[in-house]
């Protein structure tokens, strides 16, 4: 497969099948639907890639095709304008701009209403005046039938009035719900006269105090799809059991004249299942109100704006979701994959810089006090058409703390008394001396540089070192706050028993957060670090991938976020 080339799964060989026998015409239509009461996770761009991307690979063959934004705004106590916009703006992030295309369930509540009262008029649906807890001893269990309501058989006339009553707001909060009227003995439980609506007396964020009962998602989603003439519902396979009503629903009212063949059809995948994170809107919620993270768009939660302020690129979650595949099982992906595609994009992308996170200073005694010159280093290897930069070498240098020992093993090829390495993109230079404080804690190093050994200047290689140690002058260096992130648990399956363990029951899941998820450092970045636009992308050199912070970042106090690795590091662990 050729990197533009699509990859190939079972929907599309199922959309593909419909295009040729042209069942839905010269359109493809796709929708991606988030409950505007949360904000996005990594599964969910897993599902915005696929939406969106196969509504985009089809245009060409079917020019009509296109993908809708739809929220499923149908529960107002949980649904706020604010997740509206961190959702449009996730979407457009990723890559895709539906602003024309971005519709809300509660822009068809009239069309909704009227679908229902169709439905009571024809016999199918009707209002049940039963309690939550009689509601629920009724349903039945997986093995045993349900029980009839003792309102299933009211008249239509007296359902029709009761219904309209409702939306007048004439009852209280769970007085009555109307209900399809299909199979109390049904095998499916979500065929036993699911709910269709409810009363809830609360303010809405875009419709206001318009409506007191709302449309249950089973009912909205599929009338919705319908409205909006969507070919393929693409959702994950726990609405498998769901998809005989979603059906049902559009049958009846297709027989009722409120929609015409062909319908849309319901295709069910497998879900993201991804190790090292929770993906649940519950732990999700958990963990931020309980304070283990600093919010919504913290670095080391799973949501869309974590990752975007971590340093995670559209083009790495394009490259995962394509890795990962599209499936009808359950499977479970290691995090490296996506830590994997993530330095994949990095690499290639994002420009090489300088810094030293544990710094300690390097005196070349014989270099003249006072006296600065440049040194060049490359943008990026690869791109030798991206030019160098200038980087400026003084008589007092920092280095890393870890680039410095004073009794190392064997083969340790980096700066030892006596040892000789060289400064990257700069001279060789010997080591000559050190100072430590009473704990033996080095404070200094002293070291000679060769002046015929410049990096670049004739005659400069005709000396071989191993060694090779970065470096920043402290003329012109930077101090910058680091936020070392690694990831936030520490286990691959957080909460869950341990099965090697018999006595290990199931945990609080937040018991296995990585104490070491976050860490801060103060080190030193080049100049130009410093003055670089927040969310500006940088491998280190050495250290990993790199991103400006989003909101902290600024010139007089550089804040700087790692992303990933410049390799995978808990594959041994």
């Amino acid at each position: 497969m050729t990197d533009n080339a699509p990859s190939s799964h079972f929907i599309r060989a199922r959309i593909d099948e419909d295009c040729a026998k042209q069942t839905y015409g010269t359109k493809v239509a796709t929708r991606f639907p988030p409950e505007p009461n949360g904000f996005l996770h990594f599964g969910h761009a897993k599902s915005i890639f696929l939406n969106f991307g196969l509504a985009d690979d089809y245009r060409v063959q079917c020019p009509q095709s296109a993908c809708n934004l739809r929220f499923d705004d149908t529960n107002p106590i949980k649904e706020e304008a604010e997740y509206v916009d961190a959702i449009r703006e996730d979407v457009a992030w990723l890559g895709f701009d539906p602003a024309s295309r971005v519709f809300y369930a509660s822009d068809y509540f009239e069309r909704l209403y009227r679908c229902a009262e169709l439905l009571i008029q024809a016999g199918l649906a009707y209002v049940d005046s039963q309690n939550a807890e009689q509601l629920r001893s009724t349903r039945g269990t997986l093995t045993e039938a349900g029980q009839n309501s003792p309102f299933r058989d009211r008249s239509t006339e007296e359902n029709i009035q009761l219904f309209r009553a409702m939306r007048a707001g004439e009852f209280a909060d769970g007085t009555h719900i109307l209900r399809a009227k299909i199979d109390m003995a049904s095998p499916n439980m979500n065929m036993r006269d699911p709910a269709i609506y409810r009363i809830r007396h609360a303010h809405h964020h875009r419709t206001g105090d318009a409506w007191c009962i709302y449309p249950m998602y089973d009912f909205a989603h599929c009338v919705s799809d319908a409205i909006e003439g969507i070919t393929h519902s693409l959702c994950t396979l726990e609405f498998t059991d769901h998809r005989p009503l979603y059906d049902w629903f559009l049958a009846r009212l297709a027989e009722l004249g409120e929609f015409t063949p062909p319908l849309p059809q319901q295709i069910e995948f497998s879900r993201l299942n991804l190790t090292y994170v929770v993906l649940s809107k519950r732990k999700l919620i958990q963990l931020v109100t309980g304070g283990h993270v600093d919010g919504w768009d913290d670095p080391r939660l799973p949501t869309l704006k974590g990752a975007r302020r971590r340093g995670f690129t559209p083009a790495g979650f394009k490259l995962f979701a394509e890795r990962i595949g599209v499936s009808k099982s359950d499977s479970l992906i290691d995090y490296s994959v996506l830590e994997d595609c993530m330095r994949e994009d990095l690499n290639e992308h994002a420009e090489r810089r300088v810094a030293v996170l544990d710094p300690v200073k390097l005196v070349l005694t014989n270099y003249p006090e006072g006296q600065t010159e440049i040194c060049h280093a490359p943008n990026h290897p690869q791109h030798p058409e991206w030019g160098k930069r200038d980087i400026s070498l003084s008589r007092e240098l920092w280095i890393e703390r870890e680039d410095f020992m004073i009794d190392p093993p064997k083969k340790f090829f980096r700066l030892k008394p006596d040892g000789e390495v060289r400064l990257r993109y700069g001279y060789i230079i010997k080591c000559t001396g050190y100072d430590a404080d009473e704990n033996g804690h080095v404070t200094c190093v002293y070291a000679e540089y060769d002046p015929d050994t410049k990096s670049g200047t004739p005659g400069s290689e005709t000396r071989k070192v191993k060694g090779n140690i970065h470096w920043l002058s402290c003329h012109d260096a930077v101090e910058a706050e680091v936020r070392i992130y690694d990831r936030l648990f520490s286990v691959a399956a957080p909460g869950a028993r341990r099965p090697d363990d018999p006595e290990d029951m199931e945990r609080d899941f937040l018991d296995d957060i990585n104490p070491d998820a976050k860490r801060i450092q103060i080190g030193m970045i080049e100049p130009s670090l410093a003055t670089c636009a927040p969310e500006s992308r940088f491998q280190w050199e050495r250290n990993g991938y790199f991103v400006a912070d989003q909101h902290d970042h600024n010139p007089t106090k550089p804040v700087f976020n790692r992303t990933v690795t410049l390799r995978d590091s808990w594959t041994a662990k």
